[in-house]
C-alpha cells in the first residue's frame, strides 16, 4: 500500500475514533471538506503542514500520528 493511502486511513481512522465528521475536520484544520475527502482517499499528495494541521484538530501530537502499524516499516516492506 503506498504511503498516500496510509495516512490517509490513518487520518480516517483517528477522525472516526472521535466521531467527527470530514466537514467538522476541515473546519477545525481550516482546511477543505473535499481535500480531506482526497486525502482519506489516497488521492492527494498531503503536506506535512497539513498533517500537522489536521492532528491538531483531532487532538493527537505528530509523533502519535505516526505511531501505528500502517508506518511500522521494519519489515523491510518499504513503499
Amino acid at each position: 500500500m503506498e504511503i498516500k493511502s496510509k495516512i490517509g486511513q490513518r487520518i480516517k481512522f483517528l477522525r472516526e475514533q472521535v466521531s467527527m465528521s470530514q466537514k467538522d475536520l476541515a473546519y477545525t484544520a481550516d482546511l477543505d471538506r473535499s481535500y480531506i475527502a482526497s486525502v482519506e482517499s489516497g488521492c492527494r499528495n498531503i503536506s506535512i503542514v497539513n498533517i500537522e494541521k489536521i492532528a491538531n484538530a483531532l487532538n493527537v501530537p505528530l509523533k502519535d500520528f505516526f505511531n501505528a502499524t500502517e508506518f511500522d516499516f521494519t519489515s523491510g516492506s518499504r513503499q
